[in-house]
């Protein structure tokens, strides 16, 4: 089931739509014994507590911050809830069923609103001491950029995200990629610069990392053969080779389901020995 995010998307809205649609589902003949579900696993755009149970803030939400979500739905549906950043569970879900299940440490950039991101070292998600480790989209391309909802200016999502891209050139980045595979020169150039962007961006990551693998989702992914060859050649000159070596540079293979895979594990993980 699919519905779109309320607007505004208050705490309030997205948690009553969440607890309306879960009442739904649970009502389906094959989930009649709700017994069957033994836990909820969600993911939101922005940094958790490092229980899984508080969205701490979501810079693209309104009125999101420090929103106890897990124990508001576990008061709703009488199920037990753990939450994650999306990307979090973007890269969870890649890592266990998708691009990323034969490597042990990984990097994944969800490019879609904004810029996402997840880190999986020793095949386990890193989310750091207070659980908001991961903000890849957040790091600084240019430090007097333009302006981002974190308070950063210039961080990577001000120029590879969806609202950069509506910001810089009007149109959508589907548009851009019909514009650029029909020859058009000025969708051709943009998705060269976006590709050096991006690799620009991702030798920063790379070099605190040194991932054996760099899964790049989200719904920008959808163009990744107009910009993906680009931001190889940009690490490639930018990064050291022994820092690089043997890397692989790579679309998810979920699509926009590996974030609802990744919470699913996230919660199979936590519950299923409850």
């Amino acid at each position: 089931m699919t519905v779109p995010t309320p607007q505004p998307a208050t705490p309030k809205a997205v948690i009553d739509l969440i607890k309306d649609k879960i009442f739904i589902i649970t009502k389906e003949p094959q989930l009649k014994n709700l017994g069957a579900i033994q836990g909820i696993g969600i993911g939101v755009p922005g940094p958790v507590d490092a229980q899984g149970k508080i969205s701490k803030v979501a810079i693209n939400l309104t009125d999101w911050q420090e929103v106890p979500i897990a124990e508001l739905l576990t008061e709703k549906t009488g199920l037990p809830v753990v939450i994650a950043n999306d990307a979090n569970c973007a890269g969870l879900g890649e890592a266990w069923l998708g691009a990323g299940s034969q490597f042990k440490n990984m990097i994944m950039l969800t490019l879609g609103t904004g810029v996402g991101g997840a880190i999986i070292l020793n095949s386990q998600l890193f989310v750091g001491h207070q659980g908001a480790a991961g903000e890849l989209g957040l790091i600084t391309l240019n430090p007097n950029g333009p302006k981002c909802n974190s308070g950063n200016n210039g961080s990577l999502e001000q120029y590879v995200s969806v609202q950069a891209i509506r910001r810089d050139t009007g149109k959508e980045p589907l548009e851009l990629a019909n514009l650029a595979l029909a020859g058009d020169k000025f969708a051709l150039e943009f998705w060269q610069n976006y590709g050096r962007l991006l690799g620009a961006g991702l030798a920063s990551l790379i070099y605190i990392l040194t991932p054996e693998a760099v899964i790049i989702g989200g719904g920008i992914s959808a163009a990744a053969k107009l910009f993906l060859p680009i931001t190889k050649a940009e690490i490639e000159r930018r990064v050291l080779f022994s820092s690089y070596l043997n890397l692989q540079l790579l679309t998810a293979k979920l699509g926009n389901q590996a974030g609802i895979v990744g919470a699913a594990k996230l919660a199979w993980t936590k519950f299923s020995d409850q």
